[in-house]
């Protein structure tokens, strides 16, 4: 998946939707899939949610409220999106962004189970160290 074959349908279209935080491929095959930025952003194809190998995969918590930015095209065969977490570097071919509609549910349904064995959240954390509310003291 890492490339653009011969047998790779070609997207037709691409429509970032800020408010739902979904992004629309069809392709010309008559598929159309809306893909959560969530779900692209914790699927990255970068080294640094995928690791270098086997195993080496990152879980990425905290990111049910990540927005892209901006979509850059590369060449004529990927897209770079600009996440709002100010994640670059993932580049996702045609090919990928096809996967990933295509496997969506099962794609959805791992990160959920790995979210919960490594005790994680979809939501952000909370900042720490910061202003805490004061407590009334009692009369």
């Amino acid at each position: 998946m890492a490339g653009l074959d011969s047998r790779t349908p070609l997207p037709t279209r691409l429509v970032v939707h800020q408010q739902s935080r979904l992004l629309e491929v069809e392709f010309d095959d008559g598929k159309l899939f809306r893909l959560p930025f969530e779900l692209l952003r914790v699927y990255s194809p970068s080294a640094e949610v995928r690791g270098h190998g086997p195993g080496q995969e990152v879980v990425q918590a905290g990111k049910a409220s990540v927005g892209i930015e901006s979509v850059e095209a590369v060449g004529r065969y990927a897209i770079q999106p600009v996440f709002t977490d100010g994640h670059t570097s993932g580049i996702y071919s045609w090919d990928y962004l096809y996967w990933l509609g295509d496997k969506q549910e099962q794609l959805w349904q791992e990160y959920l189970s790995r979210l919960e064995a490594a005790g994680l959240s979809r939501e952000a954390a909370a900042p720490s160290g910061g202003a805490t509310a004061a407590k009334r003291p009692k009369s």
